[in-house]
């Protein structure tokens, strides 16, 4: 497993070619953000539509399933202060609802992963302090995330 992650399934069968597509976008993610050296730490939970809405009610307090939520452990400007941890820290956790990766999947007309991987890739960069709620954040966020889709080829 990458340095950089923490897998976990969460009331879902282990997936090799979901580990295999997460560990290779998040390397991806550390390795444009210049954080391979960084002792950074990365931690990924798949789980059920049930689990994410408990969750996003629970922390957002909003009752309804999502695709991904990110909780980012430092603000943007933290991270920029923290260019050489002395222990390893966690960056944030993401947590992906699976059914709704596949369902969105079908619904967009592409692979399921590549829904797999821009899940990984947009809950990272929401971790890294980026966001989409205003048009000019989205186009930075949204440039930033299809790089990486595109320097892996997981095309739509």
């Amino acid at each position: 497993m990458s340095q950089y992650l923490e897998l976990i399934w969460d009331k879902m069968e282990e997936d090799p070619k979901q580990k295999e597509t997460i560990q290779t976008v998040v390397e991806a993610c550390f390795q444009a953000e210049q954080l391979e050296d960084k002792k950074l730490v990365l931690s990924i939970t798949l789980t059920i539509p049930e689990e994410i809405r408990k969750l996003n009610k629970q922390y957002r307090n909003i009752d309804q399933e999502t695709d991904v939520l990110s909780f980012p452990m430092f603000e943007k400007q933290e991270l920029e202060e923290r260019k050489n941890p002395v222990v390893e820290e966690v960056l944030g956790d993401i947590i992906i609802s699976i059914p709704r990766v596949e369902q969105q999947a079908k619904e967009y007309g592409h692979s399921v992963e590549r829904e797999l991987a821009y899940m990984v890739v947009h809950g990272f960069y929401h971790l890294m302090g980026y966001d989409h709620m205003q048009e000019e954040d989205k186009k930075q966020m949204r440039a930033k995330e299809e790089a990486i889709l595109g320097k892996l080829k997981i095309e739509r």
